[in-house]
Parts: structure tokens; C-alpha cells; sequence
């Protein structure tokens, strides 16, 4: 197949840019050469002479072909098993009996020690034959592959090409060392991803180079030397089946993190809701683990499910982390050198309720600090959601029990007056902030659009009821509508009637009748009351008009105690016994942590239709339950 007159002058700039700017050497033209590989045996060997000895290369090589060339594996598997070679080495003998040694594939330490190559139509035999544009290599390894397209195709028919490529019938051995796969053109500039990266998930990123065309402005910023080995190194994580490296906003967060961790100086990670802040805590914490001597992390959260979340993020990722059990495990574990990735809910530093003050709650706190403790280790706090989290109190109390630690707050909520000024002053100055608007210009996020609605006291549109009644009554014979058109006829009139509450709920059951991504079932809905009591009113409601699938979010403790001395008379219940007589009915017999689970999971997971959420405005801005 030719390639196309503009595809080809694409791809004699990027080859150009890869010899004279980001100066790697050009292995030429592959598209004849026989048996091309993503392991290139002479160039690996050219590199790792002088620092090894024959039978140590001949065995480490030897090695990482028998696991790059298996059929049996997946090739998440395979190429997970690849990268720890990469990354931490291979350890082979070099005679029996002899203490095994590490042979490094690259030099992590210094960069531009290892040799960079290029090279463009790389004929791949497989069960089918194909062809990358461009394949970066490094010590002969072949870390990149990108596939270039003109101006006027969609970036996107790359991306698809890479994606088809990874399959059993064409080349997926050959991605078995692949490190980022990427796709480009002129006009779109570079998308890149990981393998199995589904093509909606492709990331474009975004530095200013100075190069004034898109392409090569990308091309430059990712496969420097440095950032390119930097990026591998650092930044690539397999969490639980999928591969996965970072945006823009993530790199450039960890970056200034880092240079704020090595002057000894916390502040805070305002990045919006949704932009992945536990990947950058995963890289955070694996970067200070690496790179500072005697170090050890500790992440607090103040919700169950997010200490949970947080745990499972980090095993996901073969990264042993302890969660304390208590607070007195947590002051144990502190005390003690055994692990250096711990996670802990800010309430098992104390058994703070609704009835504690916080000079209860912070005297608790203290109490579990025995005679001669102190914690072992250079100690790094990171505090998840920290505009919530840290009132002065709680932060007087950490400074007691970790004294000379390092904080770092990670945020994704724009900061109210008192909280801004609070948490400036517990945490110090901003580190990186990457905001709403920037996330959702990326991508990153949806908007929040909203629709503007008076609720009126008298329900006065015929024709909004008649598009009810042809909603309600779709697929009815006519006998069954007319039948139907009885009762409806009333509909005006029954509105009129009822109260503010009621008439919000029939808005919002007509809305989720006939809106086309509601009625779907793809999306959820989310309801914000201006009370507890209020909300559980909107739930009776909802259970009344045949929504089901429907729960409340809010702080209730709905607990036999919370109705302590609530009993008026016989027959009059207080707000405080309807709320908990309501969250009963909710619960079903199940305690509040399994029922918060399996909410989740419906609305996550599941397609089910008429989804509705009812959050209370206090919490709304720290809600990230789905």
C-alpha cells in the first residue's frame, strides 16, 4: 500500500523532528527488512555490553524474550510482567550456586545514557501482517508506537488501527513491551493512551513547547529523553486489569508536589471532582517511597467507603498498604516501623458522634497517645477531601501526634470564604490546582447544565398534562387510555390541591417519564433538599409513586438514639422519629455501610431505570458517592 502524498510529508516532519530536536537515531525505513522484532537483540546487546558480562546479557535477554513471546497470556499480562523487567530489572545467575545479580534493560538514573531510536514502516509479521507508522525504541526495546494520519482523516482511524493491531489475529506480541500507544495528525495533534486503552478514553496532552504546530508540539513534550523514560518509570500504573498513565493535569500535580515535598513544604492539590487525585496520591506516595530515605505515607479520609476506596486503589496496584482498625492501632502502627503505606479514617483517632464537642473529640484523640511514643520515620500525611476534614481542632491534635510531618491536603471542591482562609492556614499555599472549567474543556468531566424551573401553585398546562398522560399511557390500546382519561381528567385539579412537595416530585417523575436520557436508563438524577427531614419527606414521596430506585444521602445517625426522648404522645411523631421511622424503611434491615454499598453499585453498575439520588445542600459539595 502507498501511503498518501500528505500522510507522507507528516511523517518525514516527525521523523525529522525525532533526528534534529529530540535527537534520536534513525534506523531507516523498515517496511523490507526481515524479521523486525520489538526487541532488537543488537542494539539491547550493544547497550548492556561493558556493563555486564556475556552469560549475564545472553540470560537476561533470553528471559525477556521467553515472556514477550508468549501465547498463552493475555497481553495485559504479559505486558505487565515486561514492564517490572523494565522498571526493576532482571535477576539472573551467572553460573549455579551464584548469587543472583540485576541486569538493568535501562538506566533509569541517567537518561540520556540510554540510546534512543526511531524507525517508520515497521513491517510486523503476525497471524496477519501489519505495519506501524513509527516505532520509538530504546536500548532496542520498542516502548512507542504511532500511528499517523492526514489532516483530513479523524485522528480516531489511528487510535483504531492501534487498537486492532493489539489483537490475537494481527501483531499483539509485538505490544508486548509497548509503553504508550499513540495516534496523530496535523490537525488534531496527538492522542495517546496505553494498551487497551478503548479508543473514548485516549488522552490528548497538553504543554506549551513553543513549537507552533500541534502535532509536534505533543510529539516534543511527551518523547523528550527524559520526560519520555520519567513518564514510564513513574507515572504508568496496572490497577486491577487495566494499564493505566497519566493526564496532563495528574503529571503536572505529582511534579509540583514533588518539588514541594523535597523543600519539606505540604499546601494543598485542588484538582476538580472526577480528574483522578487517588492515582496522584498512587504516584505521590510511590515517588516518596523511591526517593526519600526512611519515608512513610499516611492517608486519611473521613468517610468509611473512601478508607476503604483508598485501600483498594493501592493493592489494586500491588502496593501493600495498612489500614488501621482503630485509633489505638493507628498510634501502634505509627510507633512502629513495619509499614510504610498506611491509611486511616480521621475518626479512629477518636469516637467522635453527634453529641461529642470537639474539645471531646480532640481530648479522645489524645488520649490514645501513650507514654514514649513517637512516630518512626520521615512521616508525609495526605489528607483526602481536606476542606472537610480539618478543622483547627483535628489539625492541633495531628500536630501533636505526627509533630515534624509533611501535609498534603488534595481537594476537588471550590473552597467557601472560611474554609479557603482554614485550610490555606492548616496547609499552606495551593501546590497545583486544576479547576472545573479546566476539566471539563479537557474532557475530563461533563458540565453541570441545569434547567431553571418555578414550581406554580396552580398547574395550569393542558398540553404539559396531555404529553404526562401520552407518557404514562405509551403502548395502551385505546380502550385502556380512555378508560385511563377518566381519572387523568382530574389531573389539573388534584395538582392545585396538593403541596409544595408533592407538586416538585410529580415535576420530577414527569421529567424522568419523558426525558430521553432519564427515561433510558444511562443516566442518574439528583435531587438537592434543603433538610434532612426534608429529604426524607422527598423519599416517602417518591416510594409513594412507585419510584424505587431511590435513596438519601445525607449525615443522619439514624441509630436507636437518635429518637432518645422524642416520644410525644401516642399518636404524634416528632421530625426526628418520621426521619428515623423513614431511613428504617430504606435501610431494610440492612446496616447503613452494606446498604451504602449496594446503592452504589445500582447506580453505578447497574442499567436500571428512574435512578434518583436525594442530597441534602450541606453535603452536596463534598459528594462524590457516584
Amino acid at each position: 500500500m502507498t501511503i498518501g502524498q500528505i500522510e507522507r510529508k507528516t511523517q518525514d516532519r516527525v521523523i525529522k523532528l525525532f533526528q534534529e530536536k529530540l535527537d534520536y537515531t534513525y534506523l531507516g525505513n523498515w517496511e523490507e527488512r526481515e524479521d523486525n522484532s520489538n526487541i532488537e537483540k543488537e542494539l539491547l546487546t550493544k547497550f548492556l555490553k561493558g556493563k555486564y558480562s556475556d552469560t549475564l546479557i545472553k540470560k537476561a535477554i533470553s528471559e525477556l524474550e521467553k515472556v514477550a513471546t508468549n501465547q498463552n497470556k493475555s497481553l495485559y499480562d504479559i505486558n505487565k510482567e515486561i514492564y517490572s523487567m523494565l522498571r526493576y530489572g532482571i535477576k539472573v545467575k551467572e553460573k549455579l550456586g551464584e548469587n543472583k545479580k540485576t541486569v538493568w534493560l535501562i538506566d533509569w538514573e541517567n537518561p540520556t545514557k540510554n540510546d534512543f531510536y526511531v524507525a517508520e514502516e515497521v513491517t510486523v509479521k503476525g497471524k496477519h501482517e501489519k505495519r506501524p507508522d513509527v516505532v520509538l525504541y530504546v536500548n532496542g526495546i520498542a516502548v512507542v508506537i504511532l500511528e499517523l494520519k492526514r489532516s483530513i482523516v479523524s485522528v480516531a482511524e489511528g487510535i483504531r488501527q492501534n487498537l486492532d493491531n493489539q489483537k490475537d489475529i494481527f501483531i499483539k506480541n509485538f505490544f508486548a513491551t509497548n509503553q504508550i500507544v499513540m495516534a496523530g495528525s496535523d490537525s488534531e495533534g496527538l492522542r495517546y493512551g496505553v494498551i487497551k486503552t478503548p479508543e473514548k478514553n485516549f488522552l490528548t496532552w497538553k504543554e506549551d513547547t513553543g513549537i507552533r504546530n500541534r502535532l509536534d508540539n505533543h510529539l516534543y513534550a511527551m518523547c523528550k529523553k527524559e520526560k519520555l523514560l520519567e513518564l514510564i518509570h513513574d507515572f504508568i500504573v496496572f490497577d486491577s486489569g487495566k494499564k493505566k498513565m497519566p493526564r496532563h493535569s495528574q503529571y503536572f500535580g505529582v511534579k509540583a508536589a514533588q518539588e514541594h515535598l523535597r523543600r519539606r513544604e505540604g499546601g494543598i492539590i485542588w484538582h476538580s471532582q472526577g480528574s483522578g487525585k487517588s492515582l496522584m496520591m498512587i504516584w505521590l506516595a510511590k515517588w516518596i517511597k523511591e526517593n526519600i530515605d526512611d519515608s512513610r505515607v499516611l492517608i486519611i479520609t473521613d468517610r468509611d467507603e473512601l478508607d476503604e476506596q483508598i485501600e483498594g486503589f493501592f493493592f489494586g496496584v500491588d502496593e501493600k498498604i495498612y489500614r488501621t482498625k482503630s485509633g489505638r492501632d493507628l498510634i501502634k502502627t505509627l510507633d512502629e516501623a513495619e509499614h510504610s503505606l498506611i491509611c486511616s479514617l480521621i475518626h479512629k483517632f477518636g469516637r467522635r458522634d453527634q453529641s461529642n464537642s470537639d474539645d471531646d473529640y480532640f481530648n479522645e484523640l489524645l488520649s490514645n497517645v501513650y507514654k514514649n511514643f513517637r512516630a518512626k520515620g520521615d512521616l508525609y500525611v495526605f489528607v483526602d477531601e481536606c476542606h472537610r476534614t480539618q478543622s483547627g481542632k483535628l489539625h492541633e491534635a495531628m500536630k501533636k501526634i505526627v509533630p515534624n510531618a509533611v501535609t498534603v491536603g488534595f481537594t476537588g471542591t471550590p473552597l467557601l470564604n472560611k474554609d479557603k482562609k482554614l485550610s490555606l492556614e492548616v496547609f499552606g499555599r495551593y501546590i497545583h490546582t486544576y479547576k472545573w472549567d479546566e476539566a471539563v474543556a479537557d474532557g475530563i468531566i461533563l458540565d453541570l447544565e441545569y434547567e431553571a424551573r418555578n414550581i406554580d401553585q396552580y398547574m395550569s398546562s393542558p398540553r404539559k398534562i396531555d404529553q404526562w398522560f401520552d407518557a404514562k399511557t405509551k403502548g395502551l390500546t385505546d380502550y385502556a387510555k380512555a378508560v385511563l382519561k377518566k381519572r387523568w381528567g382530574t389531573l389539573q385539579k388534584v395538582r392545585s390541591s396538593q403541596s409544595r412537595l408533592e407538586r416538585i416530585v410529580a415535576d420530577i417523575i414527569f421529567d424522568m417519564e419523558t426525558k430521553p436520557r432519564l427515561i433510558s436508563g444511562r443516566g442518574n438524577a439528583l435531587l438537592v433538599a434543603g433538610s434532612i427531614y426534608e429529604a426524607c419527606k422527598y423519599y416517602e414521596l417518591f416510594q409513594e409513586r412507585g419510584l424505587k430506585k431511590c435513596a438519601i444521602v445525607t449525615s443522619y445517625d439514624s441509630s436507636i438514639s437518635s429518637i432518645k426522648g422524642e416520644t410525644v404522645s401516642d399518636d404524634e411523631d416528632t421530625d426526628e422519629i418520621q426521619k428515623y421511622d423513614i431511613y428504617q424503611k430504606m435501610l431494610n434491615g440492612k446496616d447503613p455501610h452494606t446498604f451504602e454499598k449496594e446503592t452504589k453499585k445500582m447506580f453505578v453498575e447497574e442499567p436500571q431505570k428512574m435512578k434518583l439520588l436525594i442530597v441534602v445542600d450541606k453535603l452536596l459539595t463534598g459528594f462524590d458517592a457516584v
